[in-house]
């Protein structure tokens, strides 16, 4: 029964390694902190796609709002069409351009979602969250070699984003480069050291090979080590054997994983896997 659970389980896991979206809606200036929504491309196993925060009670509209800002709102309550439409109203900035491109990824348009970002750079070359944005693209296309170049450009802008450094590891682990997609990784952790516990996350369905998830879910198991989130840990160790890339013997010799030895979670998830 626990097996055919933990199998349930993991089918009903929508991870986002991949195809994950890991946009920034605000365009920003260097220095500033990314807002939300972010739908980064490292997110915490789920079987669901996250409920809406619960909306407060309605508000009259206000008749001086901008397009722009009746857009904005729109966002928030997912109302992805709408929002593109009033934005279509506003001036054409390298933001309101960022935030079209955002509306259309959520909808999955990627091709317009890589023409309004394509557009916010002509506007402003020197955005590393459009640039983050488009390599988002590039990686849900497959396209790994050109989003690691995109990222590494955003990178050069804005050397300590931990976002970018996390989504460059996650286009380098898919090139099955493990040891530079690690560094990367480690490099996120350094910037942000809560970067892998992520909360306002979109997940959608992956289409990698088992085996790339795989080994994404065992380098996101380290970093959440590092992070000190050791019950993630588990969760993504538990999909990594699940998906052939390691093995409990493998696990339980890795010093990484030595502060898991304790935890009641990761025992038991050996134990389960050697009954097996």
């Amino acid at each position: 029964m626990r097996k055919d659970h933990e199998q349930r389980h993991i089918a009903l896991v929508v991870t986002a390694f991949l195809l994950a979206l890991s946009i920034a809606l605000r365009a920003q200036t260097p220095g500033q902190t990314t807002a939300a929504p972010n739908t980064e491309a490292a997110a915490t196993p789920s079987p669901t796609v996250p409920a809406a925060v619960p909306l407060a009670a309605p508000r009259a509209p206000n008749p001086n709002a901008t397009p722009e800002q009746i857009a904005d709102s729109m966002m928030a309550h997912q109302r992805y069409q709408a929002a593109i439409e009033q934005y279509k109203k506003a001036p054409r900035s390298a933001e309101v351009w960022n935030k079209t491109g955002v509306a259309y990824q959520l909808m999955f348009n990627l091709v317009d979602a890589e023409r309004c970002y394509l557009q916010a750079m002509k506007v402003d070359p020197k955005n590393a969250v459009v640039l983050n944005n488009l390599g988002t693209v590039y990686v849900s296309q497959k396209q790994y070699s050109r989003a690691e170049k995109i990222y590494r450009k955003a990178l050069k802008l804005e050397p300590k984003s931990a976002l970018v450094h996390k989504n460059l590891g996650t286009a380098l682990l898919a090139e099955h480069k493990y040891e530079k997609g690690w560094q990367e990784y480690q490099n996120a952790l350094a910037d942000d050291p809560e970067i892998f516990k992520n909360t306002n996350t979109v997940r959608v369905e992956n289409p990698a090979p088992v085996q790339d998830r795989g080994a994404m879910n065992f380098y996101m198991a380290k970093g959440c080590v590092r992070a000190g989130q050791m019950e993630r840990a588990v969760e993504y160790l538990r999909m990594s054997i699940n998906e052939g890339f390691t093995t409990p013997k493998k696990i339980a010799a890795d010093e990484e994983f030595a502060g898991l030895r304790n935890v009641a979670a990761f025992q038991e998830m050996l134990a389960a896997q050697r009954a097996q």
